[in-house]
């Protein structure tokens, strides 16, 4: 997978392994398989945090925002009520599809999904970034891991997160898992 190991090299990952995954539970629980390189992220990762800026969402994570699971439940429930009163992205007006959480960014409310359309294929499903407290959504043409080499990296085309590079424009990127950053406390 060229995108991760390019993210690898960029952004080092913990020393250690992160917990294990049981990947026919989790998917059994959301109802949709997920894409492999998602998966292998969240092998070489684990729960945490990219940058102080992009939190990765877990299976079954210790830690009630990150995981993946329960953001999944309570996006659904706020972006249900939401659309009663909001228009939907124009990607999510075809019959069947839906969005499904894989990360957000720290501090905005901001969620970045991917796009699940009928009789497509996970790792097909490209990336949807919310704004979180507007009506603003954005279409990413690639998958989780390339999308978020891409912020970490300065060259996504975003309207959204051109400030994460301005403003911070690390030299060094770092991740930090959920234990590191949030301590022991846990759900």
């Amino acid at each position: 997978m060229i995108a991760l190991d390019a993210l690898v090299r960029l952004c080092p990952p913990p020393s250690g392994p992160p917990p294990a995954v049981d990947w026919a539970r989790a998917e059994r629980t959301l109802g949709v398989a997920l894409p492999a390189d998602y998966k292998q992220l969240v092998e070489t990762y684990g729960d945490g945090i990219f940058d102080e800026t992009v939190w990765l969402l877990v299976p079954d994570s210790a830690y009630r925002d990150c995981d993946l699971h329960g953001q999944a439940r309570e996006r659904d429930e706020i972006l249900a009520d939401l659309w009663e009163f909001e228009p939907k992205p124009s990607g999510l007006l075809e019959e069947g599809a839906r969005v499904l959480p894989w990360a957000f960014e720290e501090g905005t409310g901001a969620f970045l999904y991917w796009l699940v359309r009928p009789g497509q294929q996970p790792d097909e499903w490209t990336v949807l970034y919310n704004e979180g407290r507007g009506p603003l959504w954005e279409h990413h043409g690639m998958g989780s891991v390339a999308f978020l080499l891409a912020v970490l990296t300065g060259t996504a085309e975003t309207a959204y997160f051109g400030h994460f590079y301005d403003v911070l424009q690390p030299t060094e990127h770092r991740f930090e898992t959920a234990g590191q950053t949030l301590g022991k406390t846990r759900h």
